[in-house]
């Protein structure tokens, strides 16, 4: 699986550190390492154990290696599974050669005549998007975020029919990654977008993704506070760098 072979890929191109900090927040977690920098990912709350706790792994984390968190991006558990993308995007993650900072809009390629798949629903891409293509089509697991959204499994069945594929870096945490790559083979655009897309050009090229659309974390303490209270992307504003990467 996918998610494996990116385990895998963070643990042996990174040095391994040390956690220093860690917050699970109701819309991000964040994970600092020894270095300073930080990574984040969505919280996979909809899937969290029953009760007053919500993680159930080894405790504390701070101080245990990347190395050994990274084994969480194959839980079956989804807030493990957030943490283990979180340590990947905190080592990941960072200012680098073949960044372009800004909107992914300004770096994706729509014409009039493409048909747009968007796997989870990107509100502020919706409009600009559909001004572009020819069509949008929106695939969504909640299914309440708007009434013109499809059932996300529905992304399988159209994807091969789309000419630009949009694709929420969520699925490495609910699942079906895999299929959804698989199904968007066939699109002249692929990008991988949100605030949990790990930057890892050399790891995604080969898979035929085209564009990796996430952040660096430019104000660590900032973003601590903000996870921590709840926040999530409307909250981050001047603390991170959107980056969009051409592969």
């Amino acid at each position: 699986m996918i998610i494996d072979d990116l385990r895998d890929y963070l643990a042996s191109a990174f040095a391994e550190q040390r956690l220093a900090d860690v917050r699970i927040g109701l819309g991000y977690t964040a994970v600092m390492l020894e270095d300073g920098n930080v990574g984040v990912a969505y919280t996979a709350r909809e899937n969290a154990s029953p009760g007053c706790s919500v993680f159930m792994g080894r405790r504390p984390l701070v101080g245990r290696s990347t190395t050994e968190i990274l084994e969480y991006l194959g839980s079956d558990d989804g807030v493990e599974r957030t943490v283990g993308l979180a340590v990947g995007n905190a080592l990941a993650n960072r200012p680098g050669a073949g960044q372009q900072a800004g909107d992914i809009l300004e770096t994706l390629s729509v014409g009039f005549l493409d048909r747009v798949g968007m796997v989870g629903f990107f509100g502020p891409l919706v409009s600009p998007i559909e001004k572009r293509a020819r069509e949008l089509v929106i695939f969504e697991r909640t299914m309440t975020r708007s009434e013109r959204v499809l059932p996300a499994e529905k992304a399988l069945e159209e994807l091969p029919r789309c000419d630009v594929a949009v694709i929420t870096s969520t699925a490495f945490i609910f699942g079906g990654m895999d299929g959804l790559l698989e199904a968007a083979s066939s699109c002249r655009d692929v990008a991988l977008v949100g605030a949990s897309t790990p930057l890892v050009p050399d790891f995604f090229a080969p898979l035929g993704v085209k564009l990796l659309s996430g952040i660096t974390v430019t104000d660590p303490s900032s973003i601590l506070q903000i996870v921590s209270e709840g926040g999530g992307m409307g909250f981050f504003g001047r603390h991170i760098q959107k980056v969009n990467m051409r592969l």
